[in-house]
């Protein structure tokens, strides 16, 4: 018995075979539309068909014939019936529906039959079956299913299913852009484009509506669409889509999310566009219409972290003592104490010194040998260590020991075992570890005044700009006190007071480069001119077309520093925008070959990483261009390429820019290994990356011999414990959203410097480095109640996952951890509240946050 079955299954599968070739044949036939039913039944079987099917199609075929009928009843009731097909049929998203696919051969006949047909209401339903038929049916950029819609009734889309007016948008938006063209009317287009608006907004389709409303240009029609349940999204997929548009269509986004943000009082994600925007008009229209003095609170620490000064005004915040207390937020009177609070709460307080950074015990015997080296140099260095390291802990082991009476103050021990222009770096370094603390670090440093070395003086001019650094003062000490120093005769003394200023108004400080514009030839020599012209392009940081003006201007100064103006202002107007056109543009500048290399490649290379730090992608892409830089490029293109790498991924140490700057910190020429090891220090600022330390450590047991490089690895020590791990360098904030200005500029200023290393940072104006101040912020999220104490809930950390655009309510941070606050965020990191019972005042937990009680919650018993 057994081999029976088998027996059977064989001859089964013998029959199928001998079916299947005259299978295909009836297919051809189909065409021809006079088929062998029996070859299509058995078609059918074969490809799944059931009988039910083939009474449809049966079905749908008489009802073409009868739509041909003479008799106007019959047509309507075949329509009728043809039209309930489909509809029903429509459900399905994975395969062509069946009507639709049995309907296909008799497309052709039904569009010339409409033809002959007499206008009337019958000919406007044959019209909305066409249009659907067309979905499948219609060659290519034919736009027939649009035309057909546009002759048809006017009826509801949405009930020919989703991918009907997918289907539509997308001819709508060939249709328009021809019609634009030819210039012809769209009115009967943008009545159509309105119900498709309607339809996606209704069914969470936001992309799709914002996508089809920018390709007719017409935004300004989502405003009247959006509600309290698709607003977030809508102005997400906005805000996000804003960095990939050609200007002025991203301003143009922006403002139609802005305008959607304050419809629905969403204020602090208003005074973000607002402030991406750059419109001071915005902000002010943002304090007038929000009356909850707690949330114009919140509004005024995101202006501080932001770094701009507003002045607020009656309109604004009606009440003096309000005002004068918001003013005080604005003015960030509060951060060295908010600061110092997360120190207590992770338990840092503990000054540390430069040798607890360098860890030399755990090299081997050769590096301590080579402590002898230049110790002047040695001690320079601990300066910078112990000032970034200590920053804003107003306590360390070298400057602010209390001094004994026998040995007449240790402080000044430390700072004459410096030389000249080093005491300057010593001097100013103290007001970087009472970073944020104007009372005290103006106290301290006044000692330093009544020195008769002018070195010290003018170091202590710095010190009093850096204490001052993002934070105003109603009597403004810096100004009152380097004000009178900026014209005496010392050129010392005029550049600590000039950079004090800088750092402390790193807004109004630029104006004074303009005096540099009629310097002779052989003062534009000197090192520290290339920062001109780049005071010049701080004047229109991000602020791209008008910057053209000057840009003409610069074309008059002496060619030898000409087109190192032109690169520098493209680099800095376009700073942060992403746009695409002039990273090409200064890309192609450093892809030529000069005989003897030209200076103003440095600052293209800088130019291209300035520009590409906008968004993810852009920076992936320049990161790959940089490699092919270093390949290709000349000498000065090779020693600016660290620089720019630095800049793309500055206190975010990715793993491959670590590896190809560690690789570079070995290179033959000293001018890109310097360039490299400092770039490690930026890209590790603040971090205490355990992998970056190995690295600065084993490089400066290799190069304990060579006093610059050697310099070079502790300054990079300095940056990487910077502010013992609390401190970040990144000008981004704000879930990566906004870019502080000031932030960049001081960034931007350093690595100019670092263009020409041996005469600046190595040679004698290595107190250039701290314009890093004005990029310091601390990395926390601080949370306070409503009188602004510090308060301390639970918060889950984790890597921030970007959800544009994504159905249902996904979770927008991966991997978390939970903790209390205050917590520390490293770069690419979000935090959201881990409890309901309170409402934070802002949406992105970040710096300063305000949380309110949740009146609606209830604790669970």
């Amino acid at each position: 018995m057994a081999p029976d079955p088998n027996s059977a299954s064989g001859s089964g599968t013998k029959d199928e075979a001998s079916v299947k070739v005259p299978a295909k044949d009836p297919k051809k036939k189909d065409d021809k539309k006079d088929e062998d039913l029996v070859g299509f039944f058995l078609f059918c079987s074969l490809f799944g068909h059931s009988e039910e099917d083939l009474a449809l199609k049966q079905q749908l075929e008489l009802y073409v014939e009868r739509v041909q009928d003479p008799d106007p009843g019959l047509q309507k009731v075949a329509l009728e019936s043809m039209r309930t097909e489909i509809r029903t049929s429509t459900s399905s998203m994975t395969s062509v529906p069946k009507p639709l696919k049995f309907l296909r051969p008799h497309y052709g006949t039904l569009k010339a039959y409409y033809e002959t047909m007499p206008d009337s209401d019958l000919k406007k339903y044959m019209a909305d079956i066409l249009s659907v038929l067309a979905l499948t049916m219609s060659a290519e950029g034919e736009r027939e299913s649009l035309k057909y819609r546009l002759l048809g009734s006017e009826g509801d889309i949405g009930s020919w299913g989703h991918e009907y007016v997918r289907n539509l948008a997308g001819e709508i938006a060939q249709e328009y852009a021809k019609r634009q063209t030819d210039e012809a009317s769209i009115d009967d287009l943008m009545e159509l484009v309105q119900e498709i608006v309607a339809f996606h907004m209704k069914h969470n389709a936001e992309p799709e509506a914002v996508d089809l409303l920018m390709e007719v240009e017409d935004l300004d029609l989502l405003v009247e669409h959006v509600d309290a349940t698709n607003f977030k999204r809508t102005c997400l997929y906005l805000t996000s889509a804003a960095k990939y548009l050609p200007g002025p269509d991203d301003m143009l986004v922006l403002d139609i999310a802005y305008m959607i943000y304050l419809k629905f009082e969403e204020f602090p994600n208003a005074l973000q566009i607002a402030l991406f925007l750059d419109n001071m008009q915005y902000v002010k229209q943002i304090f007038t219409s929000c009356d909850d003095l707690l949330r114009k609170k919140q509004f005024c620490y995101i202006l501080a972290r932001h770094g701009i000064t507003l002045e607020l005004d009656d309109d604004m915040v009606p009440d003096d003592d309000d005002r004068y207390a918001l003013q005080d937020i604005v003015n960030n009177v509060k951060l060295s104490e908010g600061y110092l609070t997360l120190a207590r709460d992770i338990e840092v307080m503990e000054p540390k010194s430069p040798e607890d950074i360098y860890k030399a015990h755990l090299l081997d015997g050769r590096a301590s040998a080579g402590a002898s080296v230049d110790s002047a140099r040695q001690n320079l260095a601990a300066t910078f260590v112990n000032a970034f390291v200590n920053a804003g802990f107003g306590q360390d082991k070298l400057m602010t020991v209390p001094s004994d009476a026998s040995s007449g103050g240790s402080s000044g021990n430390w700072l004459f075992k410096n030389k000249e222009h080093g005491k300057m770096s010593a001097a100013a370094s103290l007001g970087m570890i009472l970073l944020w603390d104007v009372d005290s670090g103006l106290a301290q440093i006044d000692k330093y005044f009544h020195s008769t070395d002018n070195h010290v003086i003018a170091g202590a001019l710095l010190g009093v700009g850096i204490v001052n650094c993002g934070i105003r003062n109603d009597c403004d000490p810096a100004l009152a006190l380097l004000s009178e120093y900026v014209g005496r005769e010392d050129a010392c003394i005029r550049i600590g007071a000039i950079m004090g200023l800088g750092i402390s108004y790193a807004e109004v400080a630029q104006a004074i480069i303009f005096a540099l514009m009629d310097r002779s030839e052989s003062e534009l020599g000197e090192p520290l001119t290339r920062l001109i012209p780049l005071g010049l392009g701080l004047l229109y940081l991000g602020k791209q077309e008008s910057v053209e003006a000057t840009a003409e201007v610069s074309k008059t100064f002496n060619e030898k520093i000409r087109k190192y103006c032109d690169m520098t202002l493209l680099s800095c107007a376009y700073a942060g925008t992403g746009n695409v056109l002039k990273v090409q543009n200064l890309l192609g500048h450093c892809a030529q070959h000069h005989e003897k290399g030209e200076a103003y490649q440095g600052p293209a290379v800088l130019g291209i990483a300035m520009v590409a730090m906008a968004e993810e992608l852009g920076l992936e892409m320049a990161i790959r261009s940089l490699e092919h830089l270093l390949q290709y490029g000349e000498q000065n293109i090779r020693r600016a390429v660290p620089l720019a790498l630095g800049l793309l991924c500055i206190s975010n140490p990715k793993v491959n820019v670590m590896d190809t700057l560690s690789r570079l910190s070995h290179d033959t020429d000293s001018e890109v290994a310097m360039a490299a090891v400092i770039s490690l220090g930026l890209i590790g600022s603040g971090t205490n990356n355990a992998r970056i330390a190995g690295m600065l450590r084993n490089l400066s047991s290799y190069y304990y011999k060579d006093a610059n490089l050697l310099f070079c690895v502790r300054i990079a020590q300095g940056l990487v414990h910077m502010g013992k791990g609390l401190l970040t360098l990144n000008p981004y904030h704000s879930d990566r959203f906004l870019l502080s200005p000031t932030a960049l500029a001081g960034i931007v200023t350093t690595l100019f410097a670092c263009l020409d290393m041996k005469a600046v940072i190595v040679g004698k104006y290595h107190y250039v480095l701290y314009f890093l101040v004005l990029a310091m912020q601390p990395r926390m999220l601080l949370t306070v109640d409503e009188n602004l104490k510090p308060l301390s809930v639970p918060v889950r950390v984790g890597q921030a996952v970007d959800v544009v655009g994504q159905a249902g309510r996904p979770k927008t941070i991966t991997g978390f951890q939970t903790h209390s606050t205050p917590v520390l965020l490293a770069a690419g990191d979000r935090a959201e509240l881990a409890t309901e019972k309170y409402i934070p005042l802002s949406p992105i937990l970040e710096g300063f946050v305000i949380l309110k009680e949740n009146s609606d919650y209830r604790e669970d018993h």
